[in-house]
């Protein structure tokens, strides 16, 4: 019973192992990912510093380098607690199998010692005769007989156990090792990112002496991402209008049918079921007024925190809400901004159907509907869609282009549900 209770612990201590070593496979991959990425913007940074001028284009990788040098502090602090919790578990599985151990010698050593003083034939038979009835004789002859083979076993455990008890030991110094690592590799990224944070500064106070030029490239590009936030929001109530009279049209038809069905049979007519769509009726009602509308709204829901970037590889510049640029001038961002490759291909985060397709001062916009949520893709060089096109998950719309003010890829997403934008961090998967 001690064994298999013994044996029971070190089932479930391997388990959380396991499932230890594949939350920090993940972390990893996650490190690893980040890291590529902060050397590509690294070369990156040296190329614009090279030239005299300080451009916004220097500034934004600036800004995509901390944003990701603050995600891959965060992500170190989880590798870190995630070892710290794998090293306290390590050293009481040591504590324990140790226990296990010293509580096994202790018990082979009293068979040993009972093997010794029983060794001859005349011991074992005087143990047998000194049996008070025939029973306990015979079950003293059945002990002798299987206590050699409890002893083999016991010797067996013995060494299973010290095995077990060397391998969590060397397991342990490991992750001790790999922790005090992640510690010196947390601070380099803390010391880096200062760097990064003082680089800004400068950059901020150079691009400063050039506040009026600088000032109105910012005007253009809020006009540019306002006008086109504008006609997302248009597009969509279009839709919902459009959605509005398609339902009301089938309502009516389907009242007509009804009622002259119940003519011809000469019975009164019955109210239908389905709730109408009304002048009262809210965004969410009409647009998922068909069963496949809804249907597509609850898959869209349903995969909130899991939806993949508009763009493979890309670094966040912007976030959802209110900020302030260089300059002071402030912005509010309905969506994010997104640094990427030049060329690189967008892709809808989603199923869903082309609501439209717009050029917008030189470069498309594509909004996609998801039945009453909506994605938009800004800032498109190219694009390879339609409007009224059906397209899956991850398919390319399009390629970004460049940002005239900074010479950057850049693209922007928004979210939305019916005509209110929502913040993509709760809806895309990490990236």
């Amino acid at each position: 019973m001690k064994f298999f209770r013994a044996a029971l612990f070190l089932f479930f201590v391997f388990a959380a192992s396991g499932v230890f070593a594949q939350s920090s496979a993940e972390l990893k991959r996650r490190r690893d990912k980040l890291t590529e990425e902060l050397e590509q913007l690294n070369r990156e940074y040296q190329e614009t510093a090279s030239n005299k001028k300080v451009s916004l284009k220097q500034l934004n990788i600036l800004k995509a380098q901390i944003n990701l040098r603050e995600e891959k502090i965060t992500n170190i602090n989880s590798e870190v607690r995630n070892l710290s919790n794998q090293i306290s578990e390590s050293n009481n599985t040591v504590h324990s199998l140790q226990n296990q151990l010293d509580q096994l010698k202790k018990e082979y050593a009293g068979m040993v010692l009972f093997a010794y003083r029983n060794q001859s034939a005349y011991n074992k038979l005087m143990f047998i005769f000194a049996s008070k009835d025939f029973n306990q004789a015979y079950r003293r002859l059945k002990y002798l007989q299987q206590f050699g083979t409890y002893r083999e076993r016991q010797a067996g455990y013995i060494q299973g156990t010290q095995k077990d008890l060397h391998v969590k030991i060397v397991e342990l110094d490991k992750d001790k090792k790999q922790k005090n690592d992640l510690l010196q590799s947390q601070e380099k990224e803390k010391e880096e990112l200062g760097k990064a944070k003082n680089n800004q500064v400068k950059v901020i106070v150079d691009l400063s002496k050039h506040q009026g030029e600088l000032k109105q490239q910012q005007r253009d590009v809020q006009k540019r991402i306002a006008r086109n936030n504008k006609e997302i929001v248009n597009t969509i109530k279009r839709e919902i209008e459009e959605a509005r009279r398609k339902a009301e049209a089938e309502a009516r038809e389907a009242a007509r049918i009804a009622a002259a069905k119940a003519k011809a049979e000469n019975r009164e007519v019955v109210a239908p079921t389905k709730k109408a769509i009304t002048k009262s009726s809210t965004n969410s009602e009409i647009l998922n007024s068909t069963p496949e509308a809804a249907k597509l709204s609850n898959s869209f829901l349903g995969n909130k925190g899991r939806l993949p970037w508009p763009v493979a590889t890309g670094q966040l510049v912007h976030g959802f809400g209110t900020y302030n640029d260089a300059d002071g001038i402030r912005n509010d961002n309905a969506g994010y901004e997104i640094r990427t490759s030049t060329g690189a291909p967008v892709r809808s985060v989603f199923d869903g159907t082309v609501s439209r397709v717009q050029d917008i001062a030189g470069a498309y916009l594509v909004i996609i509907s998801h039945g009453e949520y909506f994605t938009a893709y800004q800032n498109l060089k190219s694009v390879n869609v339609a409007v009224g096109q059906k397209v899956a998950t991850k398919q390319t719309i399009g390629t970004v282009a460049l940002d005239p003010s900074t010479g950057d890829a850049t693209t922007i997403f928004t979210l939305s549900k019916g005509t209110t934008f929502v913040d993509p961090r709760l809806w895309l998967a990490p990236n």
